[in-house]
């Protein structure tokens, strides 16, 4: 398991979001949520069912719309209804981390909970300013800004050198 930070937290929370934009969905099945998971430092056992990926999914599309509002009654939400009093684990052999889910939670109520605070931390720390959707015509992925000063617009250089070139092409004609 990685060690759990602010960090780990936002980019979970963005990720999340991420599988599923204009772009075929991630989420296909409970291996991919199982894979998903793993990439993002959780360790087996990690066993999970059709219910689970349909409830992961809405734990997702919960979570959405704090990119599009910046809005904290999402956040609260999620808090209000997934997370309990933060507690100390050390559970499987990890290293010590903070969880803000049950010690039974399911794995999307563990990611409601996880990701809730995660962008809350974030928020907190950099401002709802500081989440935001790629402004790009053809893409919808979200992002989260630490940079102080800079302000962001689109999820990669790549969205942004293609806005680029599209709005130089259509004054060009």
């Amino acid at each position: 398991m990685e060690i759990q930070s602010p960090d780990r937290l936002i980019r979970l929370a963005v990720d999340l979001v991420n599988t599923r934009t204009r772009d075929p969905e991630q989420l296909t099945s409970p291996a991919a949520v199982r894979a998903f998971l793993l990439e993002h430092g959780e360790s087996d056992p990690i066993e999970l069912t059709e219910d689970d990926l349909s409830e992961v999914r809405a734990v997702r599309e919960r979570l959405r719309p704090v990119f599009h509002t910046r809005e904290a009654e999402v956040i609260n939400g999620l808090l209000a209804e997934y997370a309990v009093r933060p507690y100390l684990s050390d559970h499987d052999g990890s290293p010590w981390h903070l969880h803000v889910a049950e010690p039974d939670a399911s794995w999307a109520e563990w990611l409601a909970a996880t990701t809730a605070l995660g962008v809350a931390t974030f928020a907190a720390g950099h401002g709802f300013e500081a989440l935001g959707v790629c402004a790009a015509v053809d893409c919808e992925r979200v992002f989260a800004n630490p940079a102080e000063r800079r302000p962001r617009r689109f999820c990669t250089p790549k969205c942004s050198s293609r806005t680029r070139v599209a709005s130089y092409r259509a004054r060009r004609r």
